[in-house]
């Protein structure tokens, strides 16, 4: 009697020769992956659970950090400048029309203190849980209840547009070099962060700011967002104020092309 394994009528078959089958190769690649990418994950972790926003926190720790320590920096510079300017005056061989011009050239520059009859404005963000106030509006989305840098720079342009003497945004003069720039629902300013509600005072003819901002058309649509959805907005004379003159660097920064 034949035995099962040997082939029909010739005796007992040759042995097969083993083989690995390209199936087999990627699953052991695919093996071989997975336990790479967990020992990196381990490596990385440390122990720690990387599944948490804690790598988030400290990040935000650090933009905090470094907005106090510029604000410490444009502090102890303004004394610096203040102290260099007393030497330089107590003797240094300028006439007075000089001086004044020397005053005047400073004044455009927002490196002097201002002061006048003054009007802040502020921004603030809808309430999270907000929704339409007046029918015929579709319910909100969250880039409806937060400040944009469109809305800052539309109050900035406005009060610059009526005349104004010199702007403070939060506690820093702005001059011609200023940028504001927010990211997410933040605002950077010259190196420092803030958070709503953000204050925007100007030096100048109370009437005409306050006109100048009514006539904004990008103020006027910001208005939209106020009456629906609950946007912050104020505007208040706040009497004679002197807003600070800019007390960080002037330098200008520029691209020059490759040699």
């Amino acid at each position: 009697m034949s035995n099962s394994a040997d082939s029909p009528g010739t005796g007992s078959s040759p042995a097969r020769t083993p083989r690995f089958r390209p199936v087999r190769i990627l699953t052991v690649a695919v093996f071989a992956l997975a336990g790479l990418i967990f020992f990196t994950s381990f490596n990385t972790a440390k122990g720690t659970n990387i599944r948490t926003d804690a790598s988030l926190l400290k990040l935000s720790d650090l933009i905090q950090e470094r907005s106090r320590k510029n604000k410490e920096l444009d502090e102890s510079n303004a004394a610096l400048r203040h102290d260099v300017e007393s030497l330089a005056e107590s003797d240094d061989g300028s006439t007075k029309a000089q001086d004044d011009k020397l005053a005047g050239l400073e004044n455009s520059a927002g490196t002097r203190p201002v002061k006048g009859k003054a009007v802040t404005v502020t921004l603030d963000d809808a309430p999270p849980n907000a929704t339409a106030k007046l029918p015929g509006y579709p319910e909100p989305q969250p880039d409806y209840l937060v400040i944009h840098q469109q809305d800052l720079q539309a109050v900035v342009n406005a009060l610059w547009h009526a005349g104004a003497r010199g702007i403070k945004v939060m506690d820093q003069r702005l001059i011609s070099t200023s940028a504001v720039r927010c990211v997410g629902n933040t605002l950077i300013l010259q190196g420092r962060v803030y958070s709503p509600p953000y204050k925007i005072t100007a030096v100048g003819d109370p009437g005409k700011l306050q006109q100048a901002l009514a006539d904004s058309p990008a103020i006027q649509n910001y208005m939209v967002y106020v009456n629906v959805y609950g946007l912050g907005w104020k505007v208040t004379e706040d009497g004679t104020v002197t807003l600070p003159g800019y007390s960080g660097t002037v330098d200008l920064h520029y691209a020059q092309p490759v040699k």
